[in-house]
């Protein structure tokens, strides 16, 4: 096993010189999303391969019918080291609206902030290229030290994250055999707090539903209808309420089927990062938590599945009023999964069940939204194991292994379409400002990022 010591040293020698590096790297305004910053993207995955290549990959730029992959090889340092694919993407969003920065968004600085804090300003420090450059740091220290890496490197970086990823499922499928690794790992999260580490072990999958129900052949009068003509938007209230029992468990049949429980060690870690109801909800004005009963508030945005109605409308919703039965009525419902829970057996389930609810004389049409399947590191996993130690090493407490309540649809595509499970380690902070005015990335979330890279290569070699 490597003598990790000097490759840190040689990390914190090289701050001032990687940050030149980052900001190089900023000043390209990679915005995927507007055709006007084609070219700057382009600009962006050339400069990402002339710096790898320079500390020793195999790097190109591969086009796609979007804005160009980065690909990068490296050996490691024995012929049966294990195989890690690193994911990022070097595209960044809009900055609109540009009144409300209060620097140039593409002019990187260094600002201190008190109490000891300094954070790296600019578009795309803390989503994603801040974070991508922490590992590359981590191989460049590595590679001035040990003349190597310690395990076999493949690196993707992607340009069209912040639009969609249009082009990166072909790509996935097209180059399956180059990238397949051991482990993916990806740099797109973040930490509990700015001294506890966290891993994500879990990502919550989806499924989203639209629904139309009809009734009548045209809007009726309620006043000569009403009461005798069926009304769709009683029909559609009554079947979205009866999603959920009194106990606030999902009432469609088999949707528990794969939903295990949290280990009792895992709970008790997430109690104590402190996360009371009260907390949580009351930052977004709320205090009761709705959900099933008896679970926390980490374990039901984390670890449980749900049913959410996103949207509703029907009849007449304009000015003044106008009293109709309205001959259709919509919704919007979305559910997240967990487990094993398949999406396809959630999606008939739940028309299933609408169906049951719908008068004979009425319809109801259905329009899918997305269908993803939920990810879930093994909570004994050794990858797992070695790299919670790994940053624990390095941070002022100890690394957590947390849940995510949203999806990282690269994760899935890695799994399904590589056969790779992914390790997710990020160091942004939630008042980072992604995606909106301000952007930052905590200086000390860069450079303890590139240490506990260092770190997390060292323990999966060994």
């Amino acid at each position: 096993m490597t003598d990790i010591v000097p490759v840190l040293a040689r990390a914190d020698q090289n701050l001032t010189s990687s940050l030149d590096k980052l900001f190089e790297l900023l000043r390209i305004k990679s915005i995927s999303t507007d055709p006007a910053y084609k070219a700057e993207c382009r600009k962006g995955a050339e400069w990402l391969v002339a710096y790898l290549k320079s500390i020793g990959f195999d790097a190109s730029v591969r086009d796609t019918p979007g804005h160009p992959m980065v690909v990068a090889h490296h050996d490691g340092a024995t012929s049966d080291a294990p195989h890690l694919l690193f994911y990022g993407h070097y595209d960044v969003q809009p900055v609109d609206p540009i009144e409300l920065w209060e620097n140039d968004p593409f002019e990187p600085s260094i600002k201190d902030v008190g109490d000891g804090r300094k954070i790296l300003t600019g578009r795309g420090t803390a989503d994603d290229k801040g974070q991508l450059m922490t590992f590359v740091e981590a191989c460049r220290a590595y590679k001035e030290i040990e003349g190597a890496l310690p395990c076999r490197i493949t690196i993707l970086f992607e340009g069209e994250e912040e639009s969609g990823s249009p082009s990166l499922k072909p790509f996935l499928q097209a180059n399956a055999d180059e990238l397949k690794a051991d482990y993916a790992l990806v740099c797109d999260t973040s930490m509990w707090d700015r001294e506890t580490p966290a891993i994500a072990g879990a990502l919550r999958g989806l499924v989203g539903e639209e629904i139309v129900v009809t009734a009548a052949d045209r809007d009726l009068h309620s006043g000569l209808f009403g009461g005798a003509a069926a009304n769709p938007i009683h029909i559609l209230t009554s079947v979205l309420a009866g999603l959920h029992d009194e106990t606030g468990r999902i009432t469609l049949e088999g949707f528990y089927d794969g939903v295990e429980e949290t280990p009792e060690n895992i709970k008790a870690s997430w109690d104590s990062l402190g996360k009371t109801a009260e907390s949580f909800l009351g930052e977004v004005g709320l205090s009761v938590p709705a959900g099933e009963k008896g679970r926390s508030v980490l374990e039901l945005t984390w670890a449980r599945p749900t049913a959410e109605v996103n949207g509703i409308w029907g009849g007449y919703t304009g000015e003044g009023f106008k009293t109709v039965i309205a001959a259709k009525a919509s919704a919007k419902v979305s559910f997240r999964l967990v487990g094993t829970q398949d999406p396809d057996t959630i999606r008939q389930s739940f028309r299933n069940f609408v169906r049951s609810k719908v008068p004979a004389d009425c319809s109801v049409e259905f329009h899918p939204h997305g269908g993803s399947p939920a990810i879930h590191l093994a909570y004994d996993s050794p990858v797992l194991t070695k790299a919670k130690t790994a940053l624990s090493d390095e941070w002022p407490k100890p690394a957590v292994v947390i849940g995510m309540g949203g999806s990282i649809p690269i994760v899935g595509d890695f799994q399904k379409m590589l056969g790779m499970e992914s390790l997710l380690v990020g160091f942004g902070l939630s008042d980072d400002r992604i995606h909106s005015p301000n952007e930052k990335y905590e200086l000390t979330s860069y450079h303890k990022g590139i240490r506990s890279w260092i770190r997390i290569l060292s323990a999966l070699a060994a």
